[in-house]
């Protein structure tokens, strides 16, 4: 008999529920059924989780910890802020593409029937984003290549393009790519 390594069965049923949660259809998902998918009994489940909104906070925390780890990389590696611009709006689009559970807890499709904190954490995850972007606008203005008076408006901009990409991309049951076309709208959006 196989044993796992303490947070490997932590570990294991986060994945499952990211992966339950790219199922097109989206359908509520139980602690029960996560408990199936696992192969484990609901109570083995909560002795790695006190809460099913403690295994999406679980979620929640690897991708506030990705995405603002690579924003980190890219405002430290490029100097040009609308390059920084560019890449942030990049690495989103992608994140979502190629993480399409996590596409349904950022717009909080998955959290709808969930505790109302979560949501909320997931508004604070996108006005993080906005400041981000916003900072990155700012060092353009200095580079001469915005203008600072347009900083706010245009960083509300693009991140309500992104959010319409997460969107569409969940509720075309993932088909529809956020990061179809993205050069050409980045360039549009900054221009």
């Amino acid at each position: 008999m196989a044993t796992t390594k303490p947070g490997e069965r932590k570990l294991q049923i986060l994945q499952t529920l990211a992966a339950m949660l790219e199922q097109p259809k989206g359908e509520k998902i139980t602690t029960a059924a996560l408990a199936a998918r696992v192969d484990v009994s609901e109570a083995a489940l909560y002795r790695h989780f006190a809460s099913k909104a403690q295994m999406f906070e679980g979620l929640i925390e690897f991708i506030e910890t990705t995405v603002f780890g690579l924003i980190n990389k890219i405002t430290e590696q490029q100097e040009n802020g609308l390059s920084q611009v560019q890449a942030i709006v990049t690495m989103l689009l992608n994140f979502a593409e190629r993480n399409p559970g996590m596409t349904r807890v950022m717009i909080g499709d998955a959290l709808v029937n969930e505790d109302e904190r979560l949501q909320q954490r997931m508004n604070q995850f996108i006005e993080r984003i906005e400041l981000a972007v916003k900072q990155s606008l700012r060092v353009a203005a200095t580079q001469g290549q915005a203008n600072e008076s347009e900083v706010a408006a245009r960083a509300n901009l693009i991140v309500g393009v992104v959010l319409g990409h997460w969107q569409r991309y969940a509720k075309t049951g993932f088909k529809q790519l956020p990061s179809a076309h993205v050069q050409a709208q980045i360039a549009m959006l900054l221009g």
